[in-house]
């Protein structure tokens, strides 16, 4: 039989507004793909993200550009050559990868050399609210080990102050999402060391980061929407200390472990992050979290309803999809 491609918009509401400094999202809008090859169907999903200029339709299109080539047994290498680095790209590679996995009778673990994925900490995201209404939040996941903080410019240390009064055990990771500039960074360092804060993520636009270089924070800052694939590490590792890598940003799973590999061989830490998405998004990046320091996986917990065998959540922990759900023979 010939192999054949095929593309659907899904959508899944959302429990809460999720709100971060540049908008509020109320539903989880993806792409996802399915390719069949004989009896053999791999999937994979991408979340189109505005920052980037992609919508759902850019990316169908997109994608709908390149099924000729793909129906005619493309590969991910030759993947790399027609797509750049972004959600079409993401949902088209991790088909591949889930298709390999099931036609070859190896699993993705197995493939790339690593182990299958197990329970991970995630993150688990207080959105932006009141000062008030965030400490109720991060109050009710007190004993969760790691929660990550949204904010804006507006009073982020009365909003950073009320989480961890309200959860003084989590490790915290804030993230302004480019909101903050200089002045406030520096402004803030203190507010983060009284915090105890462990991870500060891209708190200033990309594209007006150099003064980075040679500032010497007083809690690692990670790159964000800095870093995409691997040929922005070398200016990336100049100005940050430690990479958030994200499968729609680079590209899929093929980009984003070398990615991942190249980071740590230049003495970077590394995040495995996440838009919001279903666990048809997460599957792939566990096996990105498990080379990681710190996980953002939470995107599915957001949805009212996941795809039927995703990821579960017990206290914080994230336990992979039922066996079947992507990446295994």
């Amino acid at each position: 039989m010939p192999r054949t491609l095929r593309t659907e918009h899904d959508r899944f509401p959302l429990r809460a507004p999720f709100r971060i400094a540049r908008g509020v999202k109320t539903a989880a809008d993806v792409v996802t793909v399915s390719i069949t090859d004989g009896a053999a169907r791999g999937r994979g999903e991408a979340v189109p993200y505005p920052r980037y200029g992609e919508s759902v339709e850019s990316v169908l299109a997109q994608i709908e550009g390149i099924r000729a080539l793909i129906e005619k047994s493309a590969g991910r290498e030759a993947l790399r050559e027609v797509l750049p680095a972004g959600a079409a790209r993401n949902a088209v590679d991790c088909a591949l990868w889930d298709l390999e996995a099931r036609l070859s009778g190896r699993g993705v673990a197995e493939a790339i050399g690593g182990e299958t994925p197990g329970p991970i900490a995630t993150a688990l995201t207080i959105s932006i609210d009141t000062p008030p209404a965030m400490a109720a939040a991060a109050a009710e996941l007190s004993n969760v080990p790691l929660l990550k903080i949204k904010v804006d410019a507006l009073d982020p240390a009365a909003r950073i102050r009320a989480v961890r009064a309200a959860a003084p055990a989590p490790m915290l990771i804030v993230d302004p999402n480019e909101s903050w500039d200089r002045a406030l960074v520096e402004a803030m360092q203190e507010v983060l060391i009284e915090a105890e804060v462990a991870l500060l993520e891209q708190p200033v636009p990309a594209g007006e980061d150099g003064w980075l270089e040679g500032f010497s924070p007083a809690v690692p800052i990670c790159a964000d929407e800095s870093i995409h694939v691997a040929a922005d590490l070398p200016a990336v590792a100049r100005r940050y200390q430690a990479v958030n890598v994200k499968l729609d940003k680079a590209g899929g799973l093929t980009e984003a472990l070398e990615v991942a590999r190249t980071a740590r061989a230049m003495g970077l830490g590394l995040m495995t992050g996440c838009m919001i998405s279903s666990s048809l998004s997460i599957a792939p990046a566990l096996h990105l979290a498990a080379m990681s320091d710190f996980a953002d996986l939470d995107g599915p917990l957001w949805l009212v309803a996941d795809r039927p065998g995703g990821v579960r959540a017990d206290a914080g922990f994230l336990n992979p999809p039922a066996p079947g759900f992507w990446g295994t023979p």
